[in-house]
């Protein structure tokens, strides 16, 4: 499928020609048209044009689901400069090794909203952005504006110096080879990894997820998924402005707010993880009255009773419920179920490869599997990213020299080319949605003076999929308390990377060759969360 843009600014003014007074975005009091969000993306690009920012530049931004989160996005792509989405879940030593792997020029954030001062995070991580040796300013988006910061409508106002055609032709020179993201991901060797995506991959691959998934113009879309993420980001931002649908962001999960505002803004596309539609499922269907203009459903990372999905459309009126599989290195999308799959289909696997995308199931020597039979999922095709920012050795392990993408994911592929993921290649876990590398958390872990060595596995969690165990040895001479060291990581990384049990040991288990087993330490901490 071939979309009819292969560039994010094409994408931003054909939105406002074909849509114009549709209403594009809702934030608080923000109600805007296709046009008004056009005209507000491109004052941000003439800002970023005054500030002298150019063609490969990279912007981060590190804030919640706010409108200007994602003007200074797609202005930042209007100019040809390369968006850095930060994950708002970071501490500041964490942001501040993005900011400063990635160079990134401008940082737009927050301060005091919901809570959260992600300028002063930097600065108490001794990493406050006098310290970035490439960023230029920081801008706030909401919020007071500390000394050295710029308020976000006193940048936008800057742009009011550059000539409109100046940044018409900066958005037409934009090409869909052209970087649009660099979204950091992790590996095993637990430094973050920074996966280059191209503006045709993410255009054409949104284009076709919005297509399965069935949005069409008009409709009302609740993205409570973050922006920061592909699926909010891509599947968020950019399918609305493909389909003519209305944003509505969310900026702090929770059901009843999720139930409340779907009622209040009359939405029509909801997705989710599983608990949230058990949720909605387990109050009184006099309670359900309002949630009637609800059709569309996208919903995985964790495990789907079949039966949810009938009573999602028996009873919730959903007309379509998809599931699929994607991968921040394959553009965030690799595979779908569609609409019309039987619900045990839905419930049990991740779709099928979209069109135009290669998805096999290969063995450790890359021979296909026969159906049924487990191995590493690959993918081939236009959604596969350029590479790894700064990381060709990486790149190289990641990508091999036919262009298959190894995913380090196990999976089960049916006769009809029906996936299912069963295990990792790797240590990596899901927490919430979340992907957790063991590697990294450990990593931070052993900043901890009384940690010597330090082992972290994903064990089953009823609520949240996975929780981290982590397995301690103490650093000579010390005696870490357990719960002391779970509010530590609490306090110095994301919290879903943050152990939830922590356990004191003597040796970590290995084997002949010094290799931590970790296969022992998930069945000893299961064990352990079940007493």
């Amino acid at each position: 499928m071939t979309a009819p843009w292969d560039t994010i600014p094409r994408l931003v003014d054909d939105a406002a020609e074909r849509f114009g007074d549709l209403e594009a975005f809702v934030d608080e009091d923000r109600r805007w048209s296709f046009a008004d969000y056009r005209d507000r993306i491109h004052e941000a690009s003439r800002a970023l044009m005054a500030r002298g920012i150019g063609p490969g530049d990279r912007i981060a931004v590190w804030a919640p689901n706010l409108a200007e989160w994602a003007v200074a996005a797609l202005g930042a792509h209007c100019v040809g400069a390369v968006l850095v989405p930060v994950n708002t879940r970071f501490k500041g030593r964490e942001a501040a090794d993005l900011l400063a792997r990635s160079s990134a020029r401008i940082l737009f954030t927050v301060t005091d909203f919901l809570d959260v001062d992600y300028v002063a995070l930097l600065h108490d991580a001794g990493a406050g952005p006098d310290k970035l040796a490439s960023l230029d300013e920081v801008v706030v988006l909401r919020g007071s504006v500390p000394e050295g910061c710029t308020a976000w409508n006193d940048f936008v106002s800057a742009g009011n110096a550059v000539d409109d055609a100046e940044r018409a032709a900066r958005s037409a020179a934009v090409t869909g080879d052209d970087l649009c993201h660099v979204m950091f991901t992790s590996g095993t060797t637990g430094a973050p990894k920074g996966a280059m995506l191209r503006h045709s991959a993410v255009c054409r691959g949104f284009l076709s997820w919005s297509d399965v998934i069935g949005l069409v113009e008009g409709d009302r879309y609740l993205v409570v998924n973050p922006f920061f993420h592909a699926f909010g980001l891509n599947s968020g931002i950019l399918a609305c402005l493909m389909k003519g649908v209305t944003l509505v962001p969310h900026l702090v999960f929770d059901v009843p707010s999720v139930m409340r505002r779907v009622a209040e803004e009359r939405i029509t596309m909801l997705p989710g993880p599983p608990a949230i539609y058990q949720t909605i499922l387990g109050h009184p269907d006099d309670d359900l009255t309002d949630l009637s203009t609800l059709r569309l459903a996208v919903t995985g990372a964790a495990a789907i009773p079949v039966q949810m999905i009938h009573d999602m459309r028996d009873r919730l009126g959903f007309e379509k419920v998809v599931t699929g599989y994607g991968l921040t290195e394959a553009s965030g999308i690799a595979t779908m179920c569609r609409h019309d799959d039987d619900p045990a289909l839905i419930a049990g696997t991740s779709g099928r490869a979209i069109d135009d995308v290669e998805v096999l199931v290969v063995d450790p020597d890359g021979t296909p599997c026969e159906p049924g039979e487990p191995g590493e999922v690959v993918v081939r095709g236009y959604n596969v990213m350029v590479g790894y920012l700064d990381d060709p050795e990486q790149t190289a392990e990641a990508i091999d020299a036919d262009g298959w993408l190894h995913t380090g994911d196990i999976g089960v592929m049916d006769a009809d080319g029906y996936l299912d993921i069963t295990d990792r290649v790797k240590d990596m876990f899901i927490n919430g949605g979340f992907n957790v590398y063991p590697a990294e958390v450990e990593g931070l872990m052993l900043a901890h003076p009384d940690i010597a060595r330090v082992a972290v596995v994903g064990v089953p969690d009823e609520r949240l999929g996975e929780v981290g165990a982590a397995f301690v040895v103490p650093a000579a001479g010390a005696e870490p308390d357990p719960d002391e060291l779970v509010a530590w990581c609490r306090a110095e990384m994301a919290n879903y990377k943050a152990p939830r049990l922590v356990e004191v040991v003597d040796d970590l288990p290995s084997n002949a060759s010094g290799k931590v087993l970790k296969f022992e330490l998930r069945e000893r901490a299961a064990a352990l969360r079940s007493t």
